[in-house]
């Protein structure tokens, strides 16, 4: 296996290890165990596990917030910025299932530790960049005023609740059914869409 294969098959497991155990729990002996090498080489690619929570939190949140700022600081309308965005989330979530779950299961956990990674790839910037397009758009008239917090807990409550509660929506109410659930999601986007309208239409 080549040295960049091997990378990708440790970044890969290491996903899979952090979502199932959360990071206080996940072992650099169990990560190298599934990848089928010795610990000495898995720390010749990271020498810490904070190293490596790094590069799975980069490689996951990192590649998905620069295309949130891009989509939230262009010039369309804001509402079908809104749309661009939820798909962005969508594909996002439907790759890593287990995401929003880990996220609220780390934040819960130790909220400092995930602020702390974000800020150390710089994700905060593009955080505090969305931010000010917001109020921008809410100080020019386009969007109503509604405080930050408000917006974020109603976009991302909406957004994630659907991943977080897969399980009993298959389970209950669409027949364990994958297609079912595929419709569903679709037509949730544009109850997200229709709900953030109501919110933010002046």
């Amino acid at each position: 296996m080549s040295s960049e294969n091997l990378e990708e098959k440790i970044i890969t497991v290491a996903r899979q290890v952090f979502i199932e155990k959360g990071y206080e729990n996940a072992s650099m002996s169990d990560i190298a165990s599934r990848v089928g090498i010795n610990r000495p080489t898995l720390h010749y690619y990271y020498r810490t596990k904070e190293r490596l929570f790094q590069a799975i939190f980069h490689d996951i949140i990192g590649s998905l917030l620069p295309r949130i700022q891009e989509i939230i600081t262009s010039n369309c309308d804001f509402f079908d910025k809104i749309s661009f965005a939820i798909d962005q989330y969508i594909t996002t979530f439907k790759h890593n299932p287990f995401l929003p779950a880990f996220i609220v299961k780390e934040t819960q956990r130790d909220v400092k530790h995930i602020i702390q990674t974000a800020c150390e790839l710089h994700l905060n910037n593009i955080v505090q960049q969305i931010a000010k397009t917001l109020n921008d758009e809410m100080e020019a008239g386009r969007l109503r005023k509604v405080k930050l917090e408000i917006v974020f807990s109603t976009f991302y409550g909406l957004l994630t609740f659907p991943f977080i509660a897969q399980n009993l929506l298959k389970t209950l109410l669409l027949n364990n059914s994958q297609e079912q659930y595929e419709t569903f999601l679709q037509e949730w986007k544009q109850h997200v869409i229709t709900q953030m309208r109501a919110l933010l239409a002046p």
